[in-house]
Parts: structure tokens; C-alpha cells; sequence
């Protein structure tokens, strides 16, 4: 591996200011050769074939890809000991209760137990009968109730998210917020209530350790397919949660013996950080930061300033726009965004390498659009150097226009092609044709970003190194 590295050089404004263009050389790293290897034959079948079990076998591969492709439910274990969990509520007296377990009604029924379901209300206005067969109760939402488990200290949350919230993009997240303590004693189950529209997304339901039988949940998408979850009650170590989008109905089967308890979690999606349509930044830079921001705005007002992020964060600048770090600023860039946030600037981040930057709006584009040699886009280096699609774009979603590689002749009939050339090519403005005053970088004190964009020159794979200027107007 062989890398060139750059120098800085630094100039005064016209009015003696100490600001600094950019970094005036392309920085590159030559990873190694591209080779082609001949495509591997392919075996033929040989034998007769059953049709009947190939359709059977197809069948069932596209009813899994199906599942898979639009889950609609997950189910878990948290590694809670049963024995350090209590229940704490308040009756309609006053008087405050607390209820231990694991509980088997059918052995010893507490007290507490038979206060909590005295002080319960049911599902529904339906008619005594209907309910004491159908209905489960509730614990009224005027009455205080609070158990030892934090869901917050266990990822559950992490684990809906990946699973039924995938494509939930970087500053959004789920927020659980309690929603009901439910009862089902012996003979009782649950119709389909009507599906709430307070909003949520998905609903939590966390099994407490009492013994049961019967009770099954059954969850049901809008196409009819059906999810069913027994649960173990006091039967296990741990306790059992399960989780369902807000479009799905759910049924409780009748209880056989003991007693059900449950406490679920209306799951909403909150907008955080310095993204989204009504931004609700989580950390605040202190007064000392922002004091060390202000006489910088102040000298530079009527000017567009940048500043150099820090951070690694692992992207493709040819597959992803720089705006789409800001959800994923961490430490000093994120303190530095929201200072600029709270002096009512607007910053916006942009890609720079070797004395040019991109508009804000574009990826880094080297392809060699003009080389008769050009050929189809083949596999790339992700940012970590490993060999990943060309599609790729990591955890950060799809830009507004993608930077496939091509290759060029290796006959040798292509000259060299030259990287600056290829950077004015794909859109690469002389930040000393812009209006920038680009501060100081932190070549004394510290790293500066340092994000990867691989490219084809003939038979080599190189990759030019990016950095990222934070560029905000000071008015």
C-alpha cells in the first residue's frame, strides 16, 4: 500500500484574517490490483426430477421470503429474575400495595392480587355476561401502578427497531410509553378490541410471571395471517415480551387454569437531534462552548465560514451526500452543529478533498464518463476496505444520484487518467473559487474526517481520501 499525503497551506483574507482555503493535494491510497478470473461452470442436474416437490419446495420458499420480507411481530425473552419483581399500586382508597412474585393463584392467592383485580375495570361497556366470559380487566389509568422493571434498561427497543422498524432513518427513534395493566382469570379471554389511534406505531406486551394455561395471544396482520405466542407465565426464568405493528388486531384464547397478567407499552416515533421537520436536539452545548463560538461568529460575520469534523463515520462519499451524517454527528462535531443551531445559523456539510468541494447536493462522482474503454460498474471498497456492491450505502440510505466505479482498458491503449481531471468531472468546485474561508484545520491538535471514495485508474483500484467541512453563513 503506498500513500501520498497531503500539505497544507494557509492565506489571509483581504482583511488579514487568519483563514485557511483547504487542503491543496489530493490524499490517495492504492489498495491493490483488480484481477478477472474466469466464471466457474455450472454444475448441471442430472437425475429425473419430481415436480411435485420442486413446486411444494418453491412454494415454501416464497411463502418464507414473504414472511420475511414484511414481519409483522417479535417476540423475546428478558433475563429478569422473577423473584426481584414487585408490583406497586395504589387502590381507590389510597391505600398503596405492593404484589411479589413469581404467583401461582391456584397454590396461594395473595391479598394484594385480589385488591388490584377488585380495583380493575373491564375491556368494554359490554354487558355483564359478555364480559365475565369474554372480557379481560384493566387497571384504571387514574390510579398510579409502577413495577421494579425498567424496560429502558434492557435493548428491547433495539431489537423492535431492527426487526420491524429497519428502514426507520438515522434521528428518529421509538419512545414506550405505559399503556395498560390487564387481567385474565380462569374462563376469561379477549375478543379483537378496536385498533387505538393515539398514534403508535407498535404495541409491547410483557408477560408477568403468574402460572397459566389456555391464554394464547394471537396476533392477525390485515392479510389474515396469523402470529400465535403462548407464553410461559411463572413456568420460566425469564419474562416473555412480544411486540406488534399498530395495523394488526390481537385475540386472547380463554384461560384454563390460573391466572394472566400483562403490562403493555404503546411504542411512538419520536424525531430527536438536529434532523427532521420539527427538530428536538437531545444534548445542548454549555454555556462555556458557546462562549468559545461566539467571538469566532463575531469576527466573521457577512462571511460563509467551515470548520473540519473529526469523526470517522464509515460512508462512501461516491454513494452518500455529506448531509447525511448530520443524524450521526458525534462528539465535538455534534457539540459544534448545535452551537450553530442555538446562533440561529443554518450549517450544512459538504465533502472536500485536495483544494475542491461538492455542492451540497452531490455525492463524489470519479467515474471516467468519457474513456471508450469505460465498462460496467463492478464492485467497490466500502469505506472500511472491504469488497461490498456497488449499491451498497451502508446505514445511512440512498442518495439522489450514486457514483459507480468503471473500469478501463488494461491493454494500456488508455493513458493514465488523471484524478484532478476526474474530480472537475464529477462536480469538484476550487474551494478558492467559492466564497469559504476555510478555518484552520486541526493538523496541531487533532485528526480531521477522513472518509473514503475508491476509484479506477486502468488496472488499479485506488482510493481518494475526503474530508468534511461543517459551512455555515454568519449574517
Amino acid at each position: 500500500m503506498s500513500t501520498i499525503s497531503s500539505t497544507s497551506s494557509s492565506s489571509r483574507s483581504s482583511d488579514g484574517l487568519p483563514f485557511q482555503r483547504a487542503m491543496s493535494e489530493f490524499e490517495v491510497d492504492q489498495r491493490r490490483n483488480i484481477s478477472h478470473s474466469s466464471p466457474q461452470k455450472t454444475r448441471r442436474r442430472t437425475g429425473p426430477v419430481d415436480y411435485n416437490t420442486e413446486n411444494a419446495y418453491r412454494a415454501n420458499v416464497a411463502r418464507l421470503n414473504a414472511s420475511k420480507s414484511r414481519p409483522f411481530t417479535v417476540a423475546g425473552r428478558i433475563p429478569f429474575d422473577p423473584a426481584t419483581l414487585v408490583l406497586f399500586f395504589r387502590s381507590k382508597s389510597g391505600i398503596t400495595h405492593s404484589l411479589d412474585f413469581p404467583i401461582d393463584v391456584d397454590y396461594d392467592l395473595p391479598p394484594s392480587l385480589e385488591v388490584l383485580i377488585e380495583a380493575c375495570r373491564p375491556q368494554s361497556v359490554s354487558g355483564l355476561e359478555e364480559f365475565s366470559t369474554h372480557e379481560s380487566v384493566f387497571y384504571p389509568h387514574n390510579l398510579p401502578v409502577t413495577t421494579s422493571l425498567e424496560l429502558a434498561n434492557h435493548p428491547i427497543l433495539d431489537a423492535i427497531r431492527n426487526t420491524l422498524f429497519p428502514t426507520l432513518p438515522p434521528g428518529r427513534y421509538l419512545t414506550a410509553i405505559r399503556d395498560k395493566l390487564e387481567i385474565w382469570v380462569k374462563g376469561r379471554g379477549m375478543k379483537p378490541p378496536p385498533r387505538s389511534n393515539d398514534g403508535r406505531v407498535a404495541t409491547v406486551s410483557v408477560t408477568l410471571p403468574v402460572r397459566y394455561r389456555g391464554g394464547t395471544l394471537v396476533v392477525r396482520n390485515k392479510a389474515g395471517i396469523e402470529e400465535k405466542f403462548s407464553g410461559r407465565g411463572g413456568r420460566s426464568a425469564d419474562m416473555e415480551w412480544v411486540a406488534y405493528t399498530a395495523d394488526c388486531e390481537h385475540e386472547i384464547e380463554p384461560i384454563s387454569k390460573g391466572c394472566r397478567m400483562s403490562i403493555s407499552y404503546a411504542l411512538f416515533i419520536r424525531d430527536f437531534g438536529p434532523s427532521g421537520s420539527m427538530p428536538d436536539p437531545l444534548i445542548t452545548p454549555s454555556d462555556h462552548f458557546l462562549n468559545l463560538v461566539s467571538p469566532i461568529l463575531a469576527i466573521s460575520r457577512g462571511r460563509r465560514i467551515g470548520f473540519y469534523l473529526t469523526g470517522e463515520y464509515g460512508v462512501n462519499p461516491g454513494e452518500v451526500l455529506a448531509e447525511s451524517l448530520v443524524p450521526n454527528l458525534k462528539g465535538g462535531d455534534a457539540l459544534l452543529y448545535h452551537a450553530l443551531k442555538v446562533f440561529k445559523l443554518t450549517p450544512e456539510l459538504r465533502w472536500t478533498s485536495g483544494g475542491y468541494m461538492w455542492p451540497v447536493d452531490q455525492v463524489i462522482d470519479l467515474r471516467n464518463g468519457d474513456d471508450p474503454a469505460l465498462r460496467s460498474p463492478f464492485s467497490v471498497l466500502n469505506g472500511k476496505g472491504s469488497v461490498g456492491s456497488a449499491g451498497s450505502v451502508g446505514s445511512l440510505g440512498s442518495p439522489p444520484r450514486r457514483a459507480a466505479l468503471a473500469t478501463v482498458s488494461e491493454s494500456g491503449d488508455s493513458p493514465q487518467v488523471d484524478l484532478r481531471t476526474l474530480v472537475v468531472k464529477g462536480g469538484g468546485v476550487p474551494v478558492c473559487d467559492t466564497d469559504i474561508y476555510v478555518l484552520p484545520d486541526q493538523g496541531s491538535t487533532g485528526p480531521i474526517t477522513r472518509e473514503k471514495v475508491p476509484y479506477a485508474n486502468q488496472c488499479d483500484l485506488k482510493v481518494m481520501v475526503v474530508s468534511v467541512l461543517l459551512v455555515a453563513f454568519v449574517p
